[in-house]
């Protein structure tokens, strides 16, 4: 693995977006959200899971999720993103390390988030093979500004630390 035994933690980093299409449902955190919008990508485009799998990659200076899951392979299409998460944490844990914490933003000016919240935050703490406590989640809207501001578009941002098992 990529990453040095020595280190006792390691921090990631992880961004991801997409455009947002009419009609629903919407994926995100691994769970669906109805309404007016769905994310356009290759595979599911759960924007909170992609961000999720480049801050565990980046924990361990692996590749990002590009590389693992290229978008022009036919074998990702319309994948489901928590195979990409699984991989990940694989990974992660094949390096000698376990989350120690996760925080996420999602930004997105419709649909609203706060509703999903809790159901996101049980989703990636089983995902992740943590407790709900290590995963931070919260929402914010565009305010009008920008791609999310006008509902075209949705991103997430990740931070995740780990330490060694």
């Amino acid at each position: 693995m990529t990453s040095s035994p020595s280190l006792a933690f390691r921090i990631g980093l992880g961004y991801d977006s997409h455009r947002l299409g009419e009609s629903g449902p919407l994926r995100v955190g691994g769970v669906e959200i109805p309404g007016d919008f769905h994310a356009i990508g290759h595979s599911d485009a759960d924007v909170l899971l992609h961000a999720v799998t480049d801050a565990l990659m980046g924990a361990i200076a692996g590749p990002d999720i590009g590389r693992l899951f290229p978008d022009d392979a036919e074998v990702n299409r319309d994948r489901d993103s928590r195979d990409f998460v699984v991989e990940a944490l694989r990974r992660v844990q094949a390096a000698g390390y376990q989350i120690n914490n996760l925080d996420a933003v999602i930004l997105a000016q419709k649909p609203k988030m706060a509703p999903h919240i809790d159901s996101m935050r049980e989703t990636l703490a089983e995902m992740l093979q943590t407790s709900v406590e290590q995963v931070g989640l919260k929402a914010k809207t565009g305010e009008g500004v920008d791609a999310v501001g006008r509902s075209e578009a949705i991103a997430a941002r990740v931070v995740v630390m780990l330490h060694r098992r």
